[in-house]
């Protein structure tokens, strides 16, 4: 059973794109309901506190960045918490951290790449094939 929504507490929700927040929501699998967390950064909040109203949250789950969009007033989110409050900008919308992120990715891949490049360039000089020397052999004779 999905509870209905506290209007006036979701209307008084101070988050801001910017702001990291943690959504709970409900989700139903068979009879059995549980509690599942979003937490990510806001990127976005859309038509204000309008019965239509929805919000864009981003994370970055194994290095691959997911954005979920909420409806405000959804009856199948629990409760919304805000974890940090961003410094202020300019944008009501920032969508351009995408486009941050992974170039902030692709700039850690290709240092890890150099890295691996150069320890496996170092370990093959020193991997080089070393010359057997043979001892001679002593042969001595059984009287």
């Amino acid at each position: 059973m999905i509870s209905p929504v506290d209007i006036e507490a979701r209307k008084s929700l101070d988050f801001r794109a910017g702001d990291t927040v943690q959504v709970f929501q409900k989700i139903r699998e068979g009879e059995k309901t549980r509690i599942q967390v979003f937490e990510g950064l806001v990127l976005a909040r859309k038509h204000g506190k309008e019965p239509g109203a929805t919000f864009t949250v981003r994370k970055v789950s194994a290095g691959i960045g997911v954005e979920r969009i909420f409806p405000l007033y959804s009856p199948e989110i629990d409760r919304i918490e805000t974890k940090a409050t961003a410094r202020r900008h300019r944008r009501a919308k920032i969508y351009y951290v995408r486009d941050r992120a992974t170039r902030d990715i692709r700039k850690k891949m290709k240092h890890i790449f150099r890295e691996a490049k150069s320890q496996s360039a170092t370990s093959d000089v020193t991997k080089a094939p070393k010359k057997e020397t043979e001892e001679p052999t002593k042969v001595v004779a059984q009287e």
